[in-house]
């Protein structure tokens, strides 16, 4: 790959996804159309799992991420990737885990450049559900947990 993002876009049940390639990583994904069908290589795996995801075949994504730029985004990443599918955790877990406030961990979910793989939306506030930073925000976040059976607080 060349070292120009490349940004290609995927149906979901959610609606177009683009989502941006740098040399060789997922650097962002966000909602709308905006970019090339997905022919091979990396471009053709990140389609392959989010399409596997959605169809309920995927439960954790293989891919390799960058635009996480400093140690902590990374360590933060890092941790959200590490809840399951289906579970979530509050900002104060989250915070423990990584050394900060869990106001600092709702914003670091509000900065996510790569949602749903890098699964922020897994991320609940400690009385329950918060906001989501995706397009249709909290009513997504509502979508994706349902997806993924965690829903069940909802009713």
């Amino acid at each position: 790959m060349t070292d120009a993002p490349h940004r290609f876009t995927v149906q979901s049940p959610l609606g177009p996804l683009t989502y941006q390639l740098d040399q060789d990583a997922l650097v962002a994904l966000n909602w709308g159309d905006g970019g090339a069908r997905p022919a091979g290589g990396l471009a053709r795996s990140v389609s392959d799992q989010l399409s596997g995801y959605f169809h309920g075949a995927l439960t954790q994504f293989d891919l390799p991420l960058a635009g996480f730029a400093t140690p902590f985004a990374k360590r933060f990443a890092t941790e959200m990737c590490a809840i399951p599918f289906g579970q979530t955790r509050t900002y104060g877990e989250i915070a423990a885990a990584t050394g900060i406030s869990a106001q600092a961990a709702g914003q670091a979910c509000g900065a996510n450049r790569i949602p749903i793989i890098v699964p922020c939306h897994r991320v609940m506030g400690a009385n329950g559900l918060t906001g989501y930073s995706g397009q249709g925000g909290v009513e997504t976040k509502v979508w994706l947990l349902r997806h993924e059976g965690a829903g069940g607080f909802l009713l």
